[in-house]
């Protein structure tokens, strides 16, 4: 069970002084927050000096972990050349250019320019901007909304957040915005019908892709975005045949693919790119998080030749391409993301996460026999379970009971960090966790499972 201790000045401290994201307000002078001192390897640790295993290496991003020197050493020796530059009106820095060389080297797919951002939200925005400047390019001013999906996560700016699909990231800030649809989850556990394969379930919704596209007129709708693995809405792996099902359809009606990339990319899933893991061919690409292992902010945009070309033709007739942001193409960011793809490369880190990739899966299934748990879902090193108050009938609990929220902090108790999506517990370690490590964070998982069952049973939360 999680200890329960007076707070501490620096709790008090932060309670007075931080507006906390992604967090129950209500409740942070009763609870306190989890305050973290210093990391190493997969360990964090708070200013109790107790150890955590990071099981979601931070927001998925911190994918070589704490503490890795040869990263440390990137940053120090760019901070002393270049501490800041930027890249606006035709400037240029080294590792700006390199980085986006290396980018291009490893894409899945064609690509011919990088544009930076500070994050992955700013990535995703920009995307819509960018599909929009280059519909204006081609003559086409009402080819302008955006398809995503419901449960999906691309962001929390205005935009980003109005493609987000969760409820949660929508209620009471107006949102979403116009010119965004939302089609359904490829989630077969949760929205598959009575009797329906998965294959069945695969064509069904996209078919309902297809029905909304003609219902809106392809002639409004510029891309659809994904992400390959479904990240914080609660870690969904679409079907097979999925992606390719739905690019037969985007292409005929002219509509081009986003590749959200920022959870799934540099090595995630067994691949360098979700999109290779999944079998997703998409146009452009938003990348982040482990990009620099998350030591520096940073986010991506890659776009092929046929659409930078239209961006030229574009800023020849109104002057400028307008857009850019103070931080994107950071020199520190930059260094680090030229770092850490050295590191992914050198210590073969995708390799890594393949020999893993078995194990992880195991002791997931093992999870996912747990009384508590309806689904358990996985690729590479990142997974999911789902709780559920009826594992027979897949019956979801109350979201205000906060099953989710009550595990997560059970997890704590035991020494592992887990996120809590709603009622889906978040697995995300750093790739570079040894056997050993990743036996440690399933076991101490399970024991929260266990306590969380008891929870459930003394509260008597699964009545219906």
């Amino acid at each position: 069970m999680a200890e329960t201790r007076p707070l501490t000045n620096l709790q008090t401290r932060d309670i007075e002084a931080v507006l906390h994201p992604y967090t129950a307000l209500h409740k942070l002078k009763t609870t306190g927050t989890l305050v973290i001192e210093r990391g190493e390897g997969v360990y964090v640790y708070d200013t109790h000096g107790k150890a955590y295993i990071e099981g979601m290496s931070g927001l998925w991003c911190a994918g070589l972990g704490f503490g890795d020197a040869e990263l440390i050493d990137a940053a120090t020796k760019q901070l002393k050349e270049l501490p800041y530059y930027h890249i606006f009106g035709a400037k240029g820095i080294e590792p700006a250019i390199e980085l986006a060389e290396k980018l291009k080297e490893i894409a899945p797919v064609p690509m011919s320019k990088v544009f930076f951002t500070s994050s992955g939200s700013e990535a995703n925005d920009t995307q819509v901007k960018l599909a929009w400047y280059l519909n204006n390019a081609l003559g086409r001013p009402d080819k302008k909304k955006i398809i995503s999906r419901q449960k999906a996560y691309h962001g929390v700016t205005i935009m980003s957040a109005s493609l987000t699909g969760l409820p949660a990231n929508h209620a009471s800030f107006d949102l979403p915005v116009d010119r965004v649809l939302h089609t359904e989850c490829p989630h077969y556990y949760r929205f598959g019908k009575e009797g329906e394969s998965e294959a069945e379930f695969t064509a069904r919704i996209v078919r309902s892709l297809r029905d909304l596209i003609e219902r809106e007129g392809p002639d409004t709708i510029a891309a659809m975005i994904a992400e390959p693995v479904m990240g914080a809405g609660g870690v969904i792996v679409p079907p097979k045949g999925y992606y390719p099902a739905i690019k037969e359809v985007l292409d005929e009606y002219d509509i081009f693919l986003i590749d959200d990339e920022v959870i799934n990319g540099f090595g995630r899933t067994g691949n360098w790119w979700g999109a290779q893991t999944l079998g997703m061919t998409p146009k452009t690409i938003s990348a982040a998080k482990q990009m620099t292992s998350a030591y520096a902010p940073l986010g991506a945009v890659m776009v092929p030749q046929d659409i930078y070309d239209a961006y030229v033709d574009q800023t020849s007739k109104i002057g400028t391409f307008g857009h850019g942001f103070t931080y994107g193409g950071h020199p520190l960011g930059c260094a680090l993301g030229v770092k850490a793809i050295e590191i992914y490369q050198k210590r073969d880190i995708i390799g890594h996460v393949r020999s893993l990739t078995p194990l992880f899966a195991k002791r997931m299934k093992e999870l996912g026999e747990h009384p508590l748990v309806g689904e358990a879902r996985y690729c590479g090193l990142v997974g999911g379970v789902e709780l559920v108050a009826d594992k027979k009938t897949k019956r979801s609990f109350d979201p205000t009971q906060g099953v989710g929220a009550q595990m997560a902090k059970f997890a704590e108790g035991h020494g592992a960090i887990l996120r809590a999506m709603g009622d889906t517990i978040g697995f995300c370690p750093p790739m570079i966790i040894t056997e050993a490590e990743l036996n440690e964070l399933f076991d101490r998982a399970e024991k929260a499972l266990d306590d969380a069952e008891a929870w459930v049973g003394k509260e008597q939360l699964r009545a219906a």
